[in-house]
């Protein structure tokens, strides 16, 4: 019989829209593994509803929320405190409700390097490294990949002022340049391409700049899908060493969050396993 006394924490994600997210199947893995006892609610949320429910959710007694697109800026405006990353990203993707505070952290960029690292065995130090977009995911990313010491990372946009305003923020971490999707430098032999556009997703024909690609590529698309998505076929079609989803980031940010609501860090490699997902 349940012990009905027992209290069992509230967190989701919001996003608009939201039907999509294996966030909540993700969450509830960690903490049957944990012993966590908590739930993990999809709260789809309209721009222009995210005041009314963060704080519908925190007066409620909701402990944290992740949370995705569109509102990653927006919630940053909301919150009380923000770690560096989140800072330095611009955008929040963990919240945390401590008591009159609401404090908001960014995992999605440690959760790349985690799958690179640890999931994918990549090492970047001294390598070359393209990116392809300049918005808020290439922001993120940007300078947890400069920590690992590349010996260049360049932003590749179509408007070519968005990608240079990211240069001037992270310029002094390392050696990061910008050019548009034309003119990416082909000299270079790019170990890690990385997509950060969504052109595929939305069904725009991708800027994917086929000199670019080489035996040694890894093509790393932030994006997943049930199917390959476009700029994964792109890779394998133009014979990339691998070409890869965003499925390992998508676990490995949710795993971080999960050790920042509740202090214990969960194995991701189970539960990468036991959704089935080959990334």
């Amino acid at each position: 019989m349940l012990d009905e006394t027992v209290r069992i924490d509230r967190y989701g994600v919001m996003g608009y829209p939201i039907s999509h997210s294996r966030s909540p199947v993700i969450h509830r893995l960690f903490a049957l593994q944990t012993s966590q006892n908590l739930q993990y609610e999809l709260l789809q949320v309209a721009p222009g509803k995210l005041d009314q429910a963060v704080q519908q959710f925190q007066r409620t007694g909701g402990k944290g929320l992740n949370v995705t697109a569109p509102h990653k800026t927006a919630i940053a405006r909301l919150c009380d405190q923000l770690s560096e990353r989140a800072t330095l990203a611009g955008a929040v993707n963990t919240v945390v409700f401590r008591e009159n505070e609401i404090y908001g952290d960014n995992t999605d960029g440690v959760g790349l390097l985690r799958d690179l690292t640890h999931n994918q065995q990549l090492g970047l130090r001294g390598k070359n490294i393209l990116i392809l977009g300049a918005g808020g995911a290439t922001r993120g990313i940007v300078g947890p990949l400069l920590s690992l010491s590349p010996h260049s990372l360049v932003i590749a946009n179509r408007s070519i002022e968005k990608a240079e305003a990211l240069v001037e923020i992270f310029e002094n971490r390392g050696a990061v340049s910008a050019c548009r999707f034309d003119e990416v430098p082909t000299e270079l032999s790019y170990d890690l391409i990385i997509n950060a556009t969504s052109a595929g997703v939305n069904g725009e024909t991708p800027p994917y700049p086929e000199a670019a690609v080489s035996a040694k590529t890894i093509c790393y698309d932030l994006s997943y899908g049930l199917t390959p998505t476009p700029f994964s076929v792109w890779g394998k079609e133009h014979n990339a060493v691998r070409s890869v989803m965003g499925w390992g980031m998508l676990v490995e940010q949710a795993a971080e969050s999960f050790h920042i609501w509740r202090g214990v860090r969960p194995d991701t490699a189970p539960v990468l396993k036991q959704i089935a997902i080959t990334a």
